[in-house]
């Protein structure tokens, strides 16, 4: 019994010193419970329900209000009222929730046949309209032998993916994620929706591991909660379960005003006495914290008061005598003796003592300053030195000497040649390479926009480390690229090799990609592009493309023609980027031996099926890009129907069915041209032949888009079905035009709602925006 009675004692008193030492910010409103179960719940959040909505800020249950269901033992709190998230914890800046059920996809190797997941191949998150993102020390995971996973987000069309691998149950690594069974992707600031898809990857046959672990999975977890274990993937139910309980850790702030703007309403302002407005660095909004020496919930009158530094020796530095003031404190010593009476300072010490201590003092202070002062300057002038001995290294390593010798030789017949830039002067123009700056992430790099000393405008390219093994045809193709004179080709004006990946420097481009401007948006119907415009664009995109087939001096093959790869400059101008998959096509050679890489839905499948590039590869994607600029719609997406999700196959089908009208946008509808429309879709349709020679030239394809753009109208009346079957009755088909589209089998490939996805035979996929 006396046990008992000293066990209850010291519990009262653990009780009520953890009760004591919580945080003055975890207050809540006057008159409103504090906690939900074991969740401490601070305002400007608040429990309400459907009649009390006046514990949280504004008076709103569905920003900051906290719903606690009674139902559970202990309580659980959610989002909102009768919401569906539940939190785990709520701090100064960030608010932790329960992860929904991971999305996963197993194989069923009894029927030989994939099944879906409690949710499927697709699954996704939705924070807008609240004061919520997602935070960066989450990560996206993706696990299984053969799995490839993706997410794609609302930030600046924000979309990236991993894959992992692995031959046998051994051969999976415990507590890494670098592709061998799980894969990780880091998550940018600002995302406040994400869907996630998972699929068998191709490069491994699904059957083989199967037997050891059926399904794929992805799922969003806060980094440092999740340790990837085999047998994750060895245990599905178990694995369900655990990530089921994983958290997702959100930035938190107070509506979508910065601090200076906020400041200016005086009525809605929320920070109070002795606290400062910090704006959010990861969501719109902004947050109040306490000045130092100060503490409390700066949302709740009267604001944050006075901490006695004094009274805890943990918060303050003095030896002797502390004496508190409003904010902080001071120091002093007592009488006889002097100093400053701080740890760490000079303390205090008797007046009889000052004169050697202080002289001991002074001798060793100044010592220590100048061998910090001369080791600073050992160590910066060794590290200036091999600064300039790695920058020349890295020139020699990727091509410089070579690159010089080009440049010289064209430099001497009088030709336009590529210039070097120094890596100063890139480091200059884009402010230390600002993420600000930044103008597109791709498969070959990232593009960043820069301002030369000259005021001229470019973009710079920083390119992904590059094999030693094709410096000499990388430099080979930067030369010759730079010779490209077109007013609808990206000029390349030179690079940088001073850096341990190369930089190239591009003609700046301002008006975006062709697939930002002909696609439908949440917010447009129909795209901003009109027929004429489109049709002028699709001319000036054929006859750059021609350029480069037949009229440069060495043909080159782009390999990766898309919309998003066509530029539009401020008069709506196409110009035709991104030559980082170009290849040099000599004169004496039909075809070139290449490893398979584009854009699925572009990629032309004679290529795909053979590896032999052709020029006629160029030409199916451009017939892509002409069914993209008819239809308003991406080549593949699945959130249309499982007939429509090829576009392509399904405007081929349409066309030899007559049924061609209900797939064209409405705006090519009404304002096209009837005549120049029809031409436009057979066009398309003779470009997207499965065999390379019934292909035209593109040469032909841009004399016929230059003659449809100078035709007259031969009738005023729009395009109806009346007329649609006529012109369909007056054609004669070829037998070749009745072979069917080589589609790519869907459950092939690992995509989703994006045309941004690379593709190569030994499946290594890349996130590639323009």
């Amino acid at each position: 019994m006396l046990l008992k009675l000293l066990y209850l004692v010291q519990l009262s008193c653990f009780t009520l010193a953890f009760s004591s030492s919580v945080p003055q910010f975890f207050k809540a409103k006057p008159g409103c419970e504090s906690k939900c179960g074991n969740i401490s719940i601070p305002y400007p959040f608040g429990i309400v329900s459907s009649n009390e909505n006046d514990c949280a800020i504004g008076g709103t249950g569905f920003l900051y209000g906290i719903s606690c269901n009674n139902s559970f033992d202990p309580p659980k709190a959610f989002h909102g009222v009768g919401g569906n998230v539940e939190i785990i914890d709520i701090s100064e800046n960030e608010i932790r929730v329960k992860g929904s059920v991971p999305v996963s996809l197993c194989y069923d190797e009894s029927s030989v046949e994939l099944k879906l997941g409690k949710t499927g191949l697709y699954t996704s998150m939705n924070f807008r309209g609240t004061p919520f993102t997602l935070s960066t020390k989450n990560m996206f995971f993706g696990l299984g032998c053969s799995t490839y996973a993706s997410i794609d987000g609302d930030f600046k069309d924000y979309s990236s993916a991993c894959s992992s691998s692995c031959e046998s149950k051994q051969s999976v690594e415990n507590e890494t994620c670098f592709g061998k069974g799980c894969c990780e992707i880091t998550i940018p600031k600002g995302i406040t929706m994400f869907n996630m898809s998972v699929y068998f990857g191709v490069s491994q046959n699904v059957s083989v591991t199967s037997s050891f672990d059926p399904c794929s999975y992805a799922f969003v977890a806060e980094q440092d909660q999740y340790t990837f274990s085999a047998s994750d993937i060895l245990d599905g139910k178990i694995f369900i379960t655990k990530a089921r309980n994983l958290p997702i850790v959100l930035d938190w702030a107070l509506g979508n005003k910065t601090c200076e703007e906020a400041q200016k309403d005086v009525e809605g302002y929320a920070c109070h006495e002795n606290s400062y407005c910090i704006n959010s660095d990861n969501n719109p909004g902004y947050r109040c914290t306490c000045h130092d020496g100060y503490e409390g919930n700066p949302y709740l009158s009267p604001g944050c008061q006075d901490i006695n530094e004094c009274e805890d020796q943990n918060k303050n530095l003095c030896v002797e005598i502390c004496t508190n003031t409003v904010g902080s404190y001071k120091c002093s010593c007592p009488k006889g003796s002097h100093g400053d009476g701080r740890r760490g300072g000079s303390g205090c010490f008797h007046n009889n003592q000052a004169s050697p201590v202080f002289k001991i003092s002074l001798g060793i202070g100044l010592g220590i300053f100048f061998l910090i002062i001369g080791s600073s300057w050992l160590y910066f002038s060794m590290r200036k030195r091999n600064q300039i001995l790695l920058k020349s290294r890295f020139f020699q390593r990727n091509g410089g000497l070579l690159l010089k010798q080009q440049i010289c030789s064209q430099e001497s017949s009088g030709e336009s040649s590529a210039k070097i830039f120094t890596a100063e002067e890139l480091k200059l123009a884009t402010n230390n390479y600002d993420d600000k700056l930044i103008l597109g992430r791709g498969g070959h790099g990232v593009v960043y926009k820069g301002t030369l000393s000259d005021s001229r405008v470019v973009a710079i390219k920083k390119s992904k480390i590059i094999d030693e093994a094709q410096i000499e045809e990388f430099i080979n193709e930067l030369v010759i690229l730079t010779q490209v004179n077109h007013r609808n080709v990206v000029k390349i004006l030179g690079c940088c090799l001073e850096t341990e990946v190369p930089l190239l420097v591009y003609q700046y481009v301002s008006n975006g990609t062709l697939s930002q401007h002909i696609h439908k948006t949440e917010d447009a119907i129909t795209s901003s592009i009109s027929w004429e415009s489109r049709l002028r664009i699709a001319a000036e995109t054929a006859s750059a493309i021609a350029y480069l087939h037949s009229a440069a001096s060495i043909p080159v093959i782009h390999r990766d023609i898309k919309s998003a790869n066509v530029l539009l400059d401020e008069n709506y101008t196409a110009k035709v980027a991104d030559f980082g998959a170009s290849r040099l096509n000599p004169h004496d050679q039909n075809e070139i031996d290449t490893l398979v890489q584009g854009t699925l839905g572009y990629l032309d499948p004679e290529y795909h099926q053979s590896g032999q590039l052709t020029d006629k590869s160029d030409v199916y994607s451009f017939g892509v890009v002409l069914v993209e600029l008819l239809t308003g719609e991406k080549p593949i997406s699945f959130l249309r129907s499982e007939e429509q999700r090829n576009i392509v196959s399904y405007f081929i089908s349409s066309v030899k069915g007559n049924n061609m009208l209900h797939v064209l946008e409405t705006r090519v509808v009404t304002e096209g041209n009837p005549e120049q429309v029809l031409a436009v879709a057979t066009l398309a349709k003779k470009c997207l032949s499965p065999k390379g020679g019934d292909r035209p030239t593109m040469k032909q394809v841009a004399m016929e888009l230059e003659s449809l753009r100078k035709m007259e109208s031969s009738s005023t009346h729009p395009l109806t079905p009346d007329l649609l079957r006529k012109h369909h009755e007056e054609r004669t088909y070829s037998p070749s035009e009745t072979t069917d589209l080589y589609t790519v089998p869907m459950n092939t490939y690992a995509i989703n709602d994006s045309d941004q996805y690379s593709v190569e035979t030994n499946m290594k996929m890349s996130f590639n925006p323009r």
